[in-house]
């Protein structure tokens, strides 16, 4: 739990995290890191058919996602281990979950539930295609939302077929809408002094973050291609080979262009008519491309990153995850944050990318262990250390 002591910018909200895998945990974790008081909601050891389905719970993901949280076991399935979870919304600000929407009604863990025993609370429910409607029952995966929301079909080289983006853009989009979600419904709460219910998917993060993407489909009726590392309709801007490796330009404007072929030498380039507005640099592209691959196959790429940034060319290396947290600029913005871990000891993992000058985002605390917090949470509900122990013996905690 993070130490509210300090300037927090979220210390006065409580919230029940019932979510698992990415989506959700991504979410949580906004609030975790400004200071939110978050109780973890797991299940005792051994009743989760899913336990371990990650690799375990020390492994990297799960330190990474699951940090500044206090942990609570709780059977949902039984009616004592939901009574305590109802006991707990009582005081509760928010309640996040990405269980298939079918399941928490089942479990009684759906909004008309939640807000009869607490009207301010929030709910944010995470699914992979939404509360209603003809897939509301399917599964949702990071992948499937990239092939349905429209993002492998644009991502890749075309003639290769559709290509899948490296990380879980989905989940994570999800994750980071759903937590807008909640600080909107936070902030309307304090007008209205009711909660409300709180609705992503992964589906429809994916078209979101498609952005100009979709609109250009939208409104002009275009259905975009795979472009590979070009811009879809920018250039000369897209990825370069020098003399060790590659590297990234976004000399997308004319000024920004003339500079990067005055730095190379190629005043041929600079000066040729056709090449003094985008329209006609986009139509020869391929012979563009060529021609500055040339030139820069002549010098290492870490020259051209300072030559081409000196003349005012965004230009920018193609880093491995090593080489990120290297940088110098990474290191300043400090990306990573270090916790001391029971069995690893002291580990790094990524740090929050907001920056807040007056209630900065914490990172105080790695994963807890498996319930390590339950006799202090149900202390806290009035129980007795004695029924404590009763509801250990019926593996209801």
């Amino acid at each position: 739990m993070p130490d509210n002591t300090t300037a927090s910018a979220l210390g006065h909200f409580k919230v029940l995290d019932l979510s698992r895998i990415r989506s959700g945990p991504t979410c949580v974790r906004v609030l975790a890191d400004f200071g939110a008081d978050v109780i973890r909601i797991e299940s005792p050891a051994g009743l989760d058919p899913n336990e371990g389905a990650l690799g375990g719970r020390d492994t990297y993901d799960m330190l990474n996602l699951h940090r500044n949280k206090r942990s609570l076991t709780l059977n949902l399935k039984s009616q004592q281990g939901r009574d305590i979870f109802h006991q707990l919304v009582r005081t509760a600000d928010v309640v996040v979950e990405n269980y298939r929407p079918d399941v928490k009604e089942r479990l009684g863990l759906d909004y008309a539930t939640l807000s009869a025993i607490n009207p301010r609370i929030i709910l944010a429910s995470i699914s992979g295609f939404g509360q209603d409607g003809p897939y509301r029952e399917r599964p949702g995966f990071d992948q499937i939302a990239q092939g349905m929301g429209g993002l492998m079909s644009v991502t890749g080289t075309p003639g290769e077929g559709p290509m899948r983006a490296g990380i879980a853009v989905a989940d994570s989009g999800a994750g980071v809408y759903a937590a807008v979600g909640v600080l909107v419904a936070l902030l309307e709460r304090e007008r209205s002094g009711i909660g409300q219910w709180v609705q992503s998917s992964l589906l429809q993060s994916m078209i979101a973050l498609c952005d100009f993407q979709a609109a250009r489909y939208l409104i002009e009726g275009e259905i975009p291609p795979q472009s590979g590392n070009d811009h879809p309709f920018a250039t000369p801007m897209g990825t370069y080979q020098s003399s060790d490796g590659h590297f990234n330009i976004g000399a997308s404007g004319t000024t920004q262009f003339r500079s990067l072929c005055t730095s190379i030498g190629r005043l041929d380039l600079r000066d040729e008519p056709n090449y003094q507005k985008n329209p006609g640099r986009l139509k020869d592209r391929a012979f563009i491309n060529a021609e500055l691959n040339k030139a820069f196959a002549k010098e290492t790429t870490q020259h051209w990153v300072d030559l081409l940034n000196e003349a005012g060319v965004p230009c920018g290396p193609i880093y491995n995850m090593k080489q990120v947290f290297e940088d110098p600029q990474v290191q300043h913005l400090q990306m990573t944050t270090t916790l001391q871990h029971p069995r690893k000891g002291a580990i790094r993992v990524v740090n929050q990318p907001l920056v807040l000058s007056r209630t900065p985002a914490h990172v105080q605390t790695t994963q807890s262990e498996l319930g390590e917090h339950n006799k202090a949470i149900l202390s806290e509900l009035g129980f007795s250390l004695d029924e404590i122990e009763k509801l250990s013996d019926h593996k209801v905690i």
